[in-house]
């Protein structure tokens, strides 16, 4: 059985949804702290909803902070247990945006999942398995997990853009060309990519706006 993911909406600036924009938090963090990101986006995207669920699990010893599974060095879990955690998020994800989906009467192709960090990890996880394509994925600072299934797992292969800080010591930034190569060889015709200079583990204005552009011009929002 999912679980129900409780989740910070901004209704479209314009009043008239026609899109929306799913951002996907890292470990540690919530909704609240991509939710923020409406604000410069919404005057460009006046018809877009924007919407930001908690990720299903608590951090151990961090009520406040989420995450979508274990990550072994960092909370010494087992692999196994990271494994069970993937599974299950991937599930409650899934289940939320076929319920966003009927509950807004949107089409896939108007939904883009936005992920930061793990929740990049998620978006380029779950999006790919869907039956039916999302609008794109815009994936900060994250990685591709479990490359190697891809190819033999992949249904749909939406737009994605993968934005890396030149600096990042959480994330490595070769994981921006290992993802890269890794969906090309699954057969990715629109792979987009942009490196952040001077940029540590975070979204900086340069990406934040290459993602706008790449929502605006590959995504249709």
């Amino acid at each position: 059985m999912t679980r129900a993911l409780e989740a910070q909406r901004v209704e479209p600036k314009s009043g008239t949804m026609r899109s929306a924009v799913v951002f996907l938090h890292g470990y540690g963090a919530n909704g609240a702290d991509l939710i923020g990101l409406a604000e410069p986006l919404a005057d460009h995207l006046p018809d877009t909803m924007f919407i930001a669920p908690d990720a299903p699990e608590e951090v151990p010893g961090h009520p406040m902070g989420r995450q979508w599974f274990p990550i072994p060095w960092i909370d010494g879990s087992s692999e196994e247990e990271a494994e069970r955690g993937l599974i299950a998020a991937s599930a409650d994800l899934d289940a939320f945006l076929d319920g966003l989906m009927v509950d807004e009467d949107l089409l896939p192709e108007q939904v883009v999942l936005f992920g930061f960090s793990q929740g990049t990890m998620m978006s380029l996880h779950v999006a790919p398995r869907r039956e039916d394509a999302v609008a794109g994925i815009v994936a900060f600072s994250g990685r591709l997990l479990k490359p190697e299934l891809l190819v033999d797992e992949v249904v749909s292969r939406p737009p994605v853009l993968l934005v890396h800080g030149d600096q990042d010591d959480v994330v490595p930034p070769q994981s921006l060309p290992d993802a890269a190569e890794a969906l090309q060889q699954a057969g990715w015709k629109e792979v987009f990519a942009h490196v952040m200079k001077g940029t540590a583990h975070g979204i900086a204005p340069d990406g934040l706006s290459v993602a706008l552009a790449f929502m605006r011009d590959k995504c249709g929002l």
